[in-house]
């Protein structure tokens, strides 16, 4: 490896993922997250438990055998200043919370090239779309403030492909891969700052991990791409799946979202791509409906947009709004898209109703 890279990661949760990646391939990390999760970190590390092609059980990586070095700690307690790398792992609504808040505002100040990992992009990346109105998408962010001291050259978004969770009957230092696809990454505006992510791929890609005394490659990589929209792909799956797991009744599993109704889920699906075409997409930038229809066959489990919001929370990431507001700066609109958004919005004005 030519050089360790310092990387600050928000949230110990999905951020634990890839963390994992960094560490396996040299590189330190910083995870900033509640003190209760740091604690537990600092002390006994991480567990990133994934299924591995080839073989039967999840093989899982402690941290703590690993060739990188990772830490935790509260945001209040880190310098952002001296990192070369920071990554966006949170959901959209916890920028806004005291600490958390205040840390990104100093990523910003100190203009730290920053890579978001959020299915929610940050406002600063849609500003590198030519001729979109940004200004007219702030509704669609929990607090769009928080995205306002940064410079859109040093931001780039990575679609979080990878499916992962926290069992519930685990410690929180615990998370668990159930689909191990690659992050996709957008180059940054700077070409310096591409050649790190691209030396990160590398470091990545060249890792074997020992399991039992024979060295395997190991799934979820870091794949660069030199298009701006490739991230953009994930806005597909989004609406087609995730969103759509919110029903009158009740959640119901990607799956069921996906596969009741395969026709409707594929008109969905294509309408989305369509948009990001409109925004100027190369359709061979975005993920084919089958490829897609075939993963969600998997996903048993209802989104954790759709989880969080029958649990009563009172924000989530809205991309099946921004999407819905961007395309109609195209003059494009879809009723299946249209009624879940009114969906969710129903459902989010219950609850802060109830939270009153």
């Amino acid at each position: 490896m030519a050089e360790k890279y310092q990387v600050l990661i928000f949230g110990a949760s999905y951020g634990s993922l890839l963390a994992t990646k960094l560490l396996l391939a040299g590189h330190d990390v910083k995870l900033a997250c509640l003190p209760s999760e740091a604690e537990i970190i600092n002390a006994e590390g991480t567990r990133v438990r994934m299924p591995v092609k080839g073989r039967d059980g999840l093989v899982e990586i402690d941290s703590r055998a690993l060739p990188g070095r990772l830490s935790a700690d509260a945001p209040a307690a880190i310098d952002p200043g001296g990192y070369d790398l920071v990554a966006l792992a949170m959901q959209e609504p916890q920028y806004r919370a005291a600490g958390v808040r205040e840390l990104l505002d100093e990523v910003a100040t100190k203009k730290v090239p920053c890579m978001s990992i959020m299915n929610m992009p940050p406002l600063p990346y849609l500003k590198r779309i030519p001729e979109l109105s940004t200004e007219a998408l702030t509704d669609c962010y929990t607090d769009a403030a928080v995205w306002r001291s940064f410079d859109p050259a040093l931001m780039t978004l990575c679609s979080p492909d990878p499916q992962a969770f926290r069992p519930p009957e685990e410690k929180a230092n615990v998370l668990q891969v159930t689909l191990p696809t690659n992050f996709k990454a957008a180059r940054f505006a700077d070409a310096g700052h591409t050649a790190m992510l691209r030396r990160m791929q590398a470091d990545i890609e060249a890792v074997r991990f020992d399991v039992g005394g024979e060295g395997i490659e190991l799934p979820v990589k870091l794949k660069v791409h030199d298009s701006i929209f490739v991230p953009l792909a994930k806005w597909a799956m989004l609406l087609t799946g995730n969103y759509r797991c919110v029903t009158r009744s009740g959640p119901r599993s990607i799956k069921e979202a996906v596969h009741d109704d395969l026709a409707a889920s594929r008109a969905v699906y294509d309408w989305v791509r369509e948009v990001c075409v409109a925004l100027g997409a190369d359709p061979d930038d975005l993920v084919p409906f089958e490829k897609y229809a075939a993963a969600a066959n998997g996903l048993v489990r209802p989104s954790s947009a759709a989880r969080a919001l029958y649990a009563g929370a009172p924000n989530i990431e809205r991309v099946d709004r921004l999407v819905q507001k961007i395309a109609a700066q195209k003059s494009m609109r879809n009723p299946v898209v249209d009624e879940t958004v009114a969906l969710v919005d129903a459902q989010l004005e219950l609850n802060r109703k109830a939270a009153a």
